[in-house]
């Protein structure tokens, strides 16, 4: 069996890491071990950060109708229940846009709601 001697495949793995480590400060975009190191980590950040980006969008979205529906004279549970009774299927992000930018199409939302949980 001929010998692999990897050198291509080496250059190539080392440089594709330090470009990912390129604006890192002073070692880490500079040597292999320590580019390496911090880009492990930073994608690892990345990783859970797409995860919480999710997270605190529906947070928000939530904070949002809590308020226009209070507005409304609704708390946010009673709306969304009546929204499951009265069987309007809106999803969070967009009641959320909803009581932001249309209001009045809101306040309409939550009168069906209203009639529903009588």
């Amino acid at each position: 069996m001929p010998r692999v001697k990897r050198g291509n495949k080496r250059v190539q793995r080392r440089k594709k890491i330090l470009s990912l480590a390129k604006g890192y400060r002073g070692t880490k975009s500079k040597l292999y071990r320590s580019a390496k190191e911090s880009v492990e980590r930073a994608l690892k950040f990345a990783y859970v950060g797409r995860k919480l980006k999710k997270r605190d969008f529906r947070s928000l979205w939530i904070v949002r109708i809590g308020a226009a529906a209070r507005q409304n004279g609704l708390s946010y549970s009673q709306f969304i229940s009546g929204l499951k009774v009265a069987g309007i299927d809106l999803n969070r992000k967009i009641l959320a846009d909803m009581a932001v930018r249309q209001p009045e199409a809101f306040a309409a939302v939550v009168s069906k709601v209203k009639e529903a949980l009588k």
